[in-house]
This record gives C-alpha cells, sequence and structure tokens, in this order.
C-alpha cells in the first residue's frame, strides 16, 4: 500500500503552499514564470526536429500510405463534408449497401483511422506501429450519450469486449509499458451519470462507499431510487472487473465526456484509483482543459489522492466537446462552461501541464502524465519543461499521445528522439467503428481543417520520392 514515506517534505511543502493554498492557478503559474524566468518556454533551446518541419519523419512511410493519407486529409479539410460527414456516410450505406459500403472505406477513411477488425489485422498494424518506435493504446470504440441506453445485458457484453481489450492489450508485445482507453458511459448508463452528477451537486459519496461496492457489498446510495442504485451497483461491479483483469498489466485511461456527467464519471475514476492505485498507476482520469475549471478540478484531484493515499494518472486534453458544450448552456441559459477563447485554452492546458511536471519531478512513482495533444507548442513546451527538470525521456512518468492516423509528423519525430508516445487505436468492423469515427471527426473538426501543415509534408515526402524514382529510371 501507498504510505506517506513516498511523500517526501519538498512535494508536501511544495503542494500545500503552492498548489492547495489560495493562490488562484492563474496567478500561481503566472507567479512561477515570474519568480524562475529561466524555466520559461525556449523554442531554441529544442533540438531542431521539434520544429516539426521535416518531412522525413515520413520516409518509414509506404508509397500507399502517403496517398491515403493525403487523400483522406484532403477530404477532412473540406468543412462542408466534416461538418455532414454521418448523413453523408447513412446515404452512401443505403446506396452501396453493407457489403458494397465497407469495401468502399474499408481502403480510405477506415484503413486511416481504424487498427482493423480481427486480431490478425490488429496485430500486423500493431507490430508496424511498434517497428517506427510507437505504442498504441487501444480504444473499444463504445460508448453511449443521453437516450442511447441499451440496457444490463447491453452492458455486460461491452464488459466482454472491454476484458478482451485488456487481454489483447496484455497478451501481444506491441509496447513494455501498455494501455487502452476506457469510457464508463459503455458500462453504466448516462441517464444514471447524469443523476450522479446531480444528487453529488448537493452532497457527495465517500470513495470507501465506491470501493466496497465495486468488491459486491449491497450499499444503498442516498439520492438514488431503487432501480438507480441497482444499476449503479452493476455497473461498479462491471468497473471493478475491468480494474482486476487490468492491475499490473495494462494502463486504463478513462476518457471524460460531458459536463452534464463528467462529475459523477470522476467520482467513479477516482474509487477505481482508490482501490488499483495503491503501489503504482494503473487508473487514470481525463482532464479537458478548455473547461474553465479544469485546472481546480485536477488540484483537488492532487488533493485527494494525497489524503486518500493513491497514485494519479493524468490524461491532459484540450478537449472535444467544444460546440455541444457551448450549444448546450446557450440552450439552457447556463453559464458557459468552455474558455471564451483558444488561447485561454491554450493557458489552461500550458498551466495544467506545468503543474504535473513539477510534481513528477518530484515523485515520478506517484505520478503520470500523457500529454495528449496534437498542439506542437504544448509538445515542445513540454519536452523543455522535461530537461529543466531532469525527467528521463522514456522513464514512464511522461509520455505523449496522438490519434491513429493523425499528426505523424509529430508521433514519429518524438519517437525518434526517444520519448514515449502512444497512438489511441480504435479497433473493430466497419458497422461498429462508424458511429466512432463520425463522432470523432465531428468533434475534432478544428483538428481536422488544421492539417495543412502534414498534408504540406506528406506531400513533400512523396515529391521526393517521385523525383528521386525518376533519377533513378534514367
Amino acid at each position: 500500500m501507498m504510505t506517506s514515506p513516498l511523500l517526501r517534505p519538498s512535494l508536501h511543502h511544495f503542494l500545500s503552499l503552492r498548489l492547495l493554498g489560495t493562490v488562484t492557478p492563474r496567478t500561481l503559474a503566472a507567479e512561477r514564470l515570474a519568480v524562475a524566468p529561466s524555466q520559461g518556454f525556449a523554442a531554441d533551446a529544442l533540438p531542431v526536429a521539434l520544429t516539426f518541419e521535416d518531412p522525413s519523419a515520413f520516409r518509414v512511410k509506404s508509397f500507399g500510405e502517403l496517398l491515403r493519407a493525403l487523400g483522406v486529409f484532403r477530404l477532412c479539410s473540406v468543412p462542408l463534408l466534416v461538418n455532414n460527414c454521418g448523413k453523408l456516410m447513412s446515404v452512401a450505406r443505403t446506396l452501396l449497401g453493407k457489403r458494397g459500403f465497407a469495401l468502399f472505406l474499408r481502403p480510405s477513411v477506415y484503413a486511416q483511422f481504424v487498427a482493423g477488425e480481427s486480431e490478425g489485422e490488429i496485430t500486423h498494424s500493431m507490430e508496424k506501429m511498434s517497428s517506427l518506435g510507437l505504442r498504441p493504446m487501444l480504444a473499444v470504440p463504445i460508448e453511449e450519450d443521453l437516450g442511447e441506453s441499451t440496457g444490463e445485458r447491453r452492458y455486460d457484453d461491452n464488459l466482454a469486449s472491454m476484458l478482451e481489450c485488456v487481454s489483447m492489450s496484455h497478451r501481444n508485445a506491441w509496447s513494455k509499458d501498455p494501455m487502452m482507453q476506457l469510457k464508463i458511459t459503455a458500462l453504466l448508463s448516462p441517464e444514471l451519470c447524469v443523476k450522479l452528477t446531480t444528487v453529488l451537486s448537493e452532497q457527495q459519496y465517500d470513495l470507501d462507499l465506491l470501493v466496497r461496492a465495486m468488491d459486491g457489498e449491497p450499499i444503498s446510495f442516498p439520492g438514488l431510487q431503487e432501480s438507480e442504485n441497482t444499476h449503479f451497483l452493476c455497473g461498479l461491479q462491471r468497473l471493478n472487473k475491468v480494474g482486476e483483469a487490468s492491475a499490473n498489466k495494462v494502463r486504463v485511461l478513462v476518457d471524460a465526456e460531458y459536463t452534464y456527467m463528467n462529475p459523477a464519471l470522476s467520482l467513479v475514476t477516482m474509487a477505481m484509483m482508490k482501490k488499483f492505485n495503491q503501489d503504482g498507476v494503473w487508473i487514470w482520469n481525463t482532464y479537458q482543459c478548455y473547461l474553465k475549471e479544469s485546472r481546480s478540478l485536477l488540484l483537488e484531484d492532487v488533493r485527494l489522492s494525497i489524503s486518500e493515499s493513491f497514485c494519479l494518472g493524468v490524461k491532459l486534453v484540450r478537449g472535444a466537446y467544444m460546440d455541444k458544450e457551448r450549444k448546450l448552456a446557450n440552450n439552457e441559459g447556463w453559464s458557459e462552461p468552455v474558455h471564451e477563447s483558444w488561447e485561454h485554452t491554450n493557458d489552461s492546458y500550458n498551466g495544467s501541464l506545468d503543474i504535473l511536471l513539477e510534481l513528477i519531478s518530484q515523485d515520478p512513482e506517484r505520478y503520470r502524465i500523457i500529454v495528449a495533444t496534437h498542439n506542437e507548442e504544448s509538445v515542445r513546451r513540454a519536452v523543455q519543461r522535461m530537461g529543466e527538470l531532469g525527467i528521463d525521456k522514456d522513464g514512464g512518468s511522461v509520455c505523449f499521445g496522438q490519434l491513429l492516423g493523425m499528426c505523424d509528423h509529430v508521433s514519429l519525430t518524438l519517437a525518434q528522439q526517444g520519448y514515449s508516445v502512444y497512438k489511441s487505436v480504435p479497433y473493430g468492423s466497419v458497422d461498429d467503428t462508424l458511429p466512432y469515427l463520425v463522432r470523432r471527426a465531428q468533434e475534432n473538426r478544428t483538428v481536422l481543417q488544421g492539417i495543412r501543415k502534414e498534408r504540406d509534408l506528406l506531400r513533400q515526402e512523396l515529391h521526393r520520392r517521385l523525383w528521386q524514382g525518376l533519377r533513378q529510371g534514367r
């Protein structure tokens, strides 16, 4: 069990005086930079490769992969197509039929963003990724939103898929430190998560209560009706099975979703951390830095991990539900939960990143982070701070993450420089992954429409090969 010796005096002092006091996060970040200007971001001190301007990173890709990526990115840069991709794919599926649609999609969009369907296909993709120095982070493309709940049997089926994901991640030698992603709404209804969020606004549940429920104790949770309580107990026991299967084998990164259910998701994730993160970071939580409250939520969980004596894993993202969050806030007359500008979101992300890196430099066994971003400036900032704080680039406490099929110029360059880099890898049939792909495309439309640089680098590498082929043919 993780005990007080892990909290060295310097770390405890750092947390109590700088993170958990009355200083606001924005003031804290500004104060830190003002006190130690030498720790600020300095791009010119980084390796030249980390400008991410060199197309040679793509020399590991085949000619066909270059062509496919260019074609898919060209389509993804058209707003009309991205905004209406769900409707367009539905029409195409109707016209072509299930088999014809799969034949059309498999060599293009599906091959770009999905690892495959059978374990053989997935293994082939993962071995190729591993040969490039990248690590897979498998993601079962299952999730639900309000109105999509399908009953306990479906959630039990989803559990079987999650356990197979754990098993596949562990039994294959794709990565020395395997990870997978988990969406709690695949195992627990969104409606209950919303109800729990409402209950939690009035009273908090003790983490020990949830841990006991995970272990099978028939807990009666305040504020829930009998049917809701029964479903909650079933959901917690499903999550417990994932935790037991993955402990000391596979790191499970729990995704954040929408603000109207995130407090419930975080509560459940913290309970899983309390049970399974006593001697290492096996369960991770996600923090969406486009939310105004993200920094305070992160600091609260740092405090909670100390008071409850468990290790904390952080997946740091900017966030993907901005449009829906703003629309919902406007419709309901709520104050917008999302930062007013991209610059504020960047400040939020970089400030939270700085906090975690300082914590890791104090105690790398207790804290871990995956810098999950396609933003080059944040990647460079992380690399810069790691160097300044003496954090090992491949020590396991800090790693980087991007989506499969995107931002390869960043992923490949980082891997070539010796950093730990994971790619989020969905897998499954065309039918299983299509809703997932449509959702990701719409949520990441600003990323998809901003891939001009990657397209240019791909085009440069393609031209280089064509020119080289012509010269050799003379």
